[in-house]
């Protein structure tokens, strides 16, 4: 109680000691400083708000966030562990033939746990593992970062939900440009 009261006396000192250079006697609109110092004097100290904003914050665009998630579609747990043992064990061959193809220094691949790594030396390591509470594949990526990977029965393929893109994809467009070499993986 005595840190909130504190806080609300440093709050109200602030406000007052404003430069009045914001305001002028045309300048009273509301959203203008002088109208906020005005409001903040005016303001109850007893008030119970947690926030001193009430404008929503337009940092997030959220037209471009995650689709939503049809949970009637989820996998059963034996059908997602057989499709995601599958890729994986398929990108697994796929990238043992391209690490042969290819002559980059520290370039190694390990599976183990439900986990494979892909080493690239100095070019970064790429981690993609399965997490079966979710029914999804998880990729961390050293171009792209991490990202969580659907299952789109229609499109029969591995879906980041928040931008639409294919995992094969991903891993193809990645991988080129880091090596410098193609790879086909689809």
């Amino acid at each position: 109680m005595a840190s909130k009261l504190l806080l609300q006396r440093r709050l109200f000192r602030f406000l007052q000691l404003s430069p009045s250079s914001f305001c002028s006697s045309s300048s009273s609109s509301i959203g203008s400083p002088c109208h906020s110092v005005k409001a903040a004097e005016t303001l109850s100290l007893s008030t119970s708000s947690r926030s001193f904003c009430s404008q929503k914050s337009n940092l997030v665009d959220e037209s471009h966030g995650p689709t939503p998630i049809d949970y009637r579609s989820l996998l059963e747990e034996g059908e997602f562990h057989s499709l995601a043992d599958t890729t994986i064990h398929s990108l697994q061959e796929k990238f043992e033939d391209y690490g042969d193809s290819i002559d980059l220094d520290g370039f190694d691949i390990d599976y183990g746990n439900d986990v494979l790594t892909i080493k690239l030396g100095e070019l970064g390591t790429y981690v993609l593992n399965k997490q079966t509470p979710n029914r999804q594949l998880w990729l961390s990526s050293p171009v792209s970062g991490p990202s969580r990977f659907d299952w789109d029965q229609d499109t029969k393929a591995w879906i980041y939900r928040r931008n639409k893109a294919k995992l094969y994809k991903i891993l193809e467009v990645e991988l080129e440009q880091l090596c410098g070499k193609p790879i086909v993986l689809s």
